[in-house]
């Protein structure tokens, strides 16, 4: 008989992986490269008034939740400021591309190689993306009174650091999906958003006079947890029919195996929301350069107008446009991953087949019709969580938190992967991991 066990099943499962040499080095490891990762961040820039960099901090909501994505490196404006968000945008680039470029169509159809030779061009890419949007973040922060010196010679510095800061960022990702657990870049965004925890803790105290509605805040951040999870991990199994012939004493045999698809409900990821939140901040941050504060215009109401913070009634016009736009970008995006996979070629090619439907056009335009409707419950799901920042604050009358929709996905998806990927690793030891 197997002893019984008196200590949590989750909590055995962490003395199991730390009782495997090679797993303790992975958990060590990326720890190890966490730990680095928060050193880069707390190193800043020359030349920033850090006084004024906390003002305008204070009265813009939308650097206060860029910062939650850096860790903090915002705020201080340190060379790990832009985290590795312009590789994210690369490889969103590089997605939306290679169904357009024959050339990149080529180099995905020719196995690992053709993947690295499309991560290498990704990597290149980039390079520009960061010197842009690092040169872009300083003009207007230079505007904002935060830079104390507009010369080129400093300026160049400071936009170099930031990319270097940002291609070393993704480096340290990278050693993480090579020497540690999980998916590396994900995982530097996730101990970004982590170390950000304790200060919006030490927020909550400041709302302690609301208890009722700080109870009620913390209620609907673990509902929408729950949420997520279970959204995360819901799919669709299509079943699957495949063909084989073995030879066994010199006659061949037929044999068929029986497998599914699992089509995720919510395939686009935390995408749709990146794509929809630069669209709807856009025209606040064109706005914002021909805004006067002494003679309010046209700009001003342009401002107010696309302001995440703004009171009811003038609130739903933004997060309203951002929900339509949530639920669009869901579509889109799934359309675009999904034309990517080919699945019915695949299945062709291996010999597959969906019973009760013909290989082909066919099985195209039913794959098809099943995602089509199976995303209209992930992308309702995505816009919802988008909002869920407006609904607590107006249910719960908290202002001094902020919930974000995309480092609750983040990081409830970053914990689910790196959860799975520890069961896989004991699980072929032998041992019982964390999910029955």
């Amino acid at each position: 008989m197997r002893p019984r066990q008196t200590r949590p099943r989750l909590l055995q499962a962490m003395f199991d992986a730390f009782s495997l040499p090679d797993l303790r080095r992975r958990i060590l490891f990326t720890l190890g490269i966490l730990v680095v990762f928060r050193f880069v961040a707390h190193v800043p820039l020359p030349g920033v008034d850090l006084s004024a960099l906390q003002e305008l901090f204070d009265r813009n909501a939308m650097l206060g939740m860029l910062d939650m994505f850096s860790g903090g490196a915002m705020r201080r404006l340190s060379v790990a400021a832009m985290g590795v968000y312009p590789y994210i945008t690369a490889s969103i680039i590089m997605q939306l591309l290679v169904p357009v470029i024959p050339r990149l169509q080529a180099l995905s159809r020719e196995g690992e190689t053709g993947r690295n030779k499309i991560n290498l061009i990704t990597h290149w890419l980039v390079v520009p993306l960061a010197g842009m949007q690092g040169y872009g973040q300083l003009v207007w922060l230079q505007r904002e009174g935060v830079i104390t010196s507009a010369a080129v010679l400093p300026t160049v510095a400071m936009v170099l650091s930031m990319v270097a800061g940002t291609m070393f960022c993704v480096w340290l990702g990278e050693l993480i999906t090579e020497y540690g657990i999980g998916n590396g870049i994900s995982i530097i965004i996730f101990g970004g958003i982590v170390a950000g925890l304790p200060e919006m803790v030490g927020q909550g105290f400041l709302a302690k006079e609301n208890f009722g509605g700080l109870a009620v805040y913390v209620l609907i951040a673990l509902v929408t947890t729950v949420f997520i999870v279970l959204f995360t991990e819901a799919h669709r199994r299509i079943p699957v029919q495949y063909a084989r012939s073995v030879f066994r004493g010199g006659r061949m045999y037929r044999q068929s195996g029986a497998t599914h698809i699992p089509l995720r409900v919510n395939t686009a990821g935390m995408i749709p929301l990146i794509f929809a939140m630069s669209l709807v901040i856009f025209p606040s941050i064109i706005a914002s350069y021909f805004a006067n504060p002494a003679e309010p215009n046209l700009a001003n109401s342009i401002m107010n107008l696309f302001n995440p913070n703004a009171a009811l009634p003038l609130g739903l016009f933004y997060w309203g446009t951002y929900f339509l736009l949530v639920v669009g970008f869901a579509f889109f995006y799934t359309m675009v991953i999904f034309q990517q996979q080919n699945l019915p070629d695949v299945l062709q090619r291996q010999g597959g087949f969906i019973p009760g439907i013909r290989p082909g056009k066919h099985t195209a335009d039913y794959l098809n019709q099943v995602i089509n409707h199976i995303t209209w419950a992930g992308a309702f799901f995505l816009a919802t969580v988008a909002i869920m920042p407006f609904i607590a604050r107006e249910v719960s009358n908290v202002q001094v938190l902020q919930l974000s929709s995309m480092g609750m996905l983040i990081v409830v998806g970053v914990v689910l992967d790196t959860m799975k990927q520890m069961e896989a690793q004991l699980v072929m030891r032998r041992y019982e991991g964390f999910i029955k």
